[in-house]
């Protein structure tokens, strides 16, 4: 955990690199009247709408040119959405999905079963068959998280599942703790990669993303997202920042707000009521750009991080799902990355291209070395305390635009955090969820085929 007191701290480039993927448009019939076009997936995600400031971070730590950062967001925005497909279509046999690549332009999806592979490259994707089903991993994973509860895991402070080794991997800073661990959680050796490692992850303590506040005039930490609760307006952030009561100073040092609700360790999560002086906004720190959603970004997928005493930094995702112990207790349902991060980022913003990804929570190493750093996914905030994510007003489908519906009726609602799998019924028809995401108005089922499928 990074701890910081007070006293302390001083647009047009979506078709260009685009996903050869077949299936996602087709042509009308002689005729037929023309159906007019939906989105693609780079569309909804708004990858034109990435902040400068994340551009400029993706090239430095990245090494990328402009052009390349900018092809690798709308590469990653549309293999998500052919990954949530064929995660549709293979059922049971789906292993996981990655990109990779200086622009995200190899999409691998994994299977278990071979005859699944013709599928998978009709889509566009590489095929790779493997032992494993993702299911089977992650139920491995959560009898892992339940024996956490109960036997120390110090000394193997990190576990995940990899898609790209289809194992179960354990970071142990000593060995010997890997098969005490195992025995305890009833996980057969078989599915496990132990990695000796020396990392010893601790949370990064310390209206915009990424802005400082404090908490009781003592430590500081960084807003992760604006939210709002109906009318009441606020943030989120880590849970390990404050307890419920505490109270918040903005980084003016004027009165900020009270935390309504704290949950660390087991997650990492907290949101934080304002006073009527603070307005939330969709802006993460260091942008003039807006968040758009909270769409989950891919293994593989580039992310960003805006913290109050680093600023923006990049890297990659390397695992959903993470699990993670630091000397409090372990925090589970994490997402690991290549990010680096210091004392007073914890709570900051996570996003890739203008999608909200989490909160910063812990890590290791610094952005001077390089690091690790683990992030708590937003959605389930969100969906915990009851949240709006503070986004831009519109999208490709905003109520308005010519030919809108209305109100069709139906079990899909705005505001609402899907989950891939989830199904919703909208206009007399029922639809799939691809990618997670909180629903927003203009985002409904047939606008967007990069988050919805018909069923």
């Amino acid at each position: 955990m990074l701890h910081r007191h007070a006293r302390a701290a001083g647009a047009a480039v979506a078709a260009a690199g685009a996903l050869l993927v077949a299936g996602l448009s087709g042509s009308a019939s002689a005729g037929v009247r023309p159906v007019p076009p939906t989105p693609g997936a780079a569309r909804t995600m708004r990858t034109a709408d990435a902040p400068p400031a994340l551009l400029r971070a993706m090239r430095r730590d990245l090494g990328l040119t402009a052009p390349q950062a900018r092809h690798r967001l709308v590469n990653e925005a549309e293999a998500g959405a052919t990954a949530g497909r064929l995660r549709v279509a293979l059922g049971a046999h789906f292993a996981g999905a990655w990109v990779r690549g200086s622009e995200s332009g190899t999409l691998t999806v994994a299977t278990t079963d071979a005859r699944d592979a013709a599928a998978i490259r009709g889509r566009g994707a590489r095929a790779v068959v493997v032992r494993h089903s993702l299911a089977s991993l992650d139920a491995a994973k959560a009898r892992l998280d339940r024996a956490a509860r109960r036997h120390a895991t110090t000394d193997t402070p990190v576990w995940y599942v990899d898609v790209r080794t289809n194992a179960l991997v354990v970071q142990a800073v000593r060995p010997a703790a890997v098969r005490p661990l195992l025995a305890a959680a009833g996980v057969a050796p078989a599915l496990v990669r132990s990695v000796k490692s020396a990392e010893r992850p601790r949370p990064l303590y310390d209206l915009r993303g990424g802005d400082a506040y404090y908490i009781d005039n003592s430590t500081r930490c960084s807003i992760g997202f604006p939210v709002t609760r109906g009318t009441q307006q606020g943030f989120v952030s880590a849970g390990h920042c404050g307890r419920a009561g505490s109270t918040t100073t903005g980084s003016n040092r004027v009165a900020q707000g009270t935390f309504q609700a704290s949950v660390f360790p087991g997650n990492d999560m907290s949101w934080v009521a304002t006073d009527g002086s603070w307005t939330a906004t969709p802006y993460v720190n260091g942008s003039s750009a807006q968040v758009t959603g909270s769409t989950q970004a891919t293994v593989g997928a580039s992310v960003c991080r805006s913290g109050s005493t680093t600023g923006w930094h990049c890297g990659t995702v390397q695992q959903l799902n993470s699990s993670v112990t630091y000397q409090e207790g372990t925090v589970s349902g994490v997402t690991r990355t290549s990010v680096c991060a210091e004392p007073g980022d914890s709570g900051g913003s996570f996003v890739s291209g203008s999608q909200a990804q989490g909160v910063t929570s812990g890590g290791s190493g610094d952005c001077t070395s390089g690091g690790t750093t683990f992030f708590q996914p937003v959605n389930p905030i969100l969906q915990s305390y009851g949240l709006t994510l503070k986004t831009t007003a519109s999208g490709p489908g905003d109520p308005g635009d010519p030919g809108d519906p209305g109100n069709p009726g139906g079990t899909w609602s705005a505001g609402t955090v899907y989950r891939a799998g989830d199904t919703v019924t909208y206009g007399g028809a029922t639809y799939r969820c691809l990618q997670g995401h909180q629903a927003q108005p203009g985002w409904e089922p047939p606008n967007v085929p990069a988050l919805w499928q018909r069923v």
